[in-house]
C-alpha cells in the first residue's frame, strides 16, 4: 500500500530555506516513507508520534492508516527538533 505524504507547512517552509543539494536528499528520503513507513520509523517515547532519522536530522511523524497518510509535522536538526514537539 502506498501512503500519501503531507507536510506541516512550517516542514515546508524549513525545506525551502535548506541549501538546494540536501533539499533534494531529505525530500527523497521522505518519500521513501510513503513506500513502507513502518520500516523505517521507530516510536517516539514521549509523544504519540513516530521518529524519522534522516543524517543529522529528525523528523516527527504521524501515520494515518484508515487514509494512508502520512504527515511530516516537525522537521530539524537533532539537536533541537525534540524542543519543537
Amino acid at each position: 500500500m502506498i501512503y500519501e505524504i503531507k507536510l506541516h507547512p512550517n516542514v515546508e517552509k524549513f525545506l525551502n530555506k535548506l541549501d538546494g543539494d540536501l533539499r533534494e536528499k531529505l525530500k527523497t528520503r521522505l518519500r521513501k516513507l510513503g513506500e513502507d513507513p513502518y520500516r523505517y520509523l521507530e516510536h517516539f517515547e514521549v509523544d504519540s508520534c513516530h521518529k524519522f532519522r534522516l543524517g543529522d536530522y529528525r523528523a516527527l511523524v504521524d501515520v494515518d492508516k484508515a487514509r494512508s497518510i502520512v504527515f511530516i509535522r516537525v522537521l530539524d536538526h537533532r539537536s533541537r527538533i525534540y524542543d519543537k514537539k
